[in-house]
């Protein structure tokens, strides 16, 4: 790998100042974690950027499979993921093949493979000082060929900026959870991967908001539902993530029997 260039260093150091600066949020994900596997599960951390996921994945007991293909923070990965975590360089998508995926130096956490996405979100305040300044050609993989390869884990954590829908699409059986990250900006992709999971399985959803991590809501609830909160909570400005949860699958370790609102 080539030594990273100095805009490159600032947006690792913010990401690793965001995502571990706060020791409290760090062991609050923690304890959020346990409640979505257990030990001896399997979990992929779909775009594991700087690696807090997986590593709280690891600290609740799971064999975790993590794929990030930006070089510079694949390499923090290997430093701070413990050995026996699986690291890939792909990206995921709807097939298999070749992307572009769009760094932005000094903001990588929104590196994208979706220049539709990028177009959509410039338009918010929030992206008005992101500059997507590097593009580099990286593999990508599918869903169901990390299946085949490692087996159906019981959680899929997605954060990818916009290629969510494209993942799911690369999906062909029900998993019992999956999270997804939202946008208020771009709430189509929430629909989006809502609507897919909804041909999958009975799921239920329901969501945190931005570095939290807890439920906002006591009841999960059907797809039609969780829709009509994400545009009512649009107003605020805060992104988060929708977890979905197979209606039919055991509880999760620690959780409450699942119940769903009508829609």
């Amino acid at each position: 790998m080539t030594l990273p260039d100095a805009a490159s260093l600032i947006g690792l150091g913010r990401s690793l100042a965001i995502y571990y600066g706060r020791p409290w949020k760090s062991a609050e994900l923690r304890r959020f974690t346990r409640e979505l596997v257990g030990p001896g599960d399997l979990a992929f951390d779909i775009g594991a950027h700087v690696g807090n996921r997986s590593r709280a994945l690891v600290a609740a007991g799971a064999r975790v499979v993590a794929l990030e293909p930006q070089p510079l923070f694949r390499a923090v990965l290997r430093r701070l993921l413990p050995p026996g975590t699986v690291i890939l360089p792909e990206a995921v998508g709807s097939r298999e093949g070749r992307m572009t995926l769009n760094v932005s130096r000094r903001h990588p956490t929104v590196s994208t493979l979706s220049t539709g996405w990028i177009a959509e979100v410039s338009a918010d305040a929030g992206f008005r000082k992101v500059a997507w300044d590097r593009a580099i050609e990286v593999d990508v993989t599918t869903l169901d060929r990390l299946i085949e390869r490692y087996g159906r884990p019981r959680f899929i954590k997605i954060d990818v900026e916009g290629l969510e829908p494209e993942i799911l699409a690369g999906l062909s059986q029900p998993v019992p959870m999956v999270a997804f990250e939202y946008l208020p900006a771009a709430l189509h992709g929430a629909e989006a991967c809502i609507a897919r999971l909804q041909q999958l399985g009975d799921y239920v959803f329901n969501r945190v908001e931005g570095e939290r991590h807890r439920f906002l809501h006591d009841d999960w609830m059907a797809g039609a539902a969780m829709l009509r909160v994400l545009h009512e909570a649009a107003g605020n400005g805060r992104s988060g993530d929708v977890y979905a949860r197979l209606r039919a699958s055991e509880s999760t370790p620690g959780s409450a029997p699942t119940t769903a609102t009508s829609p």
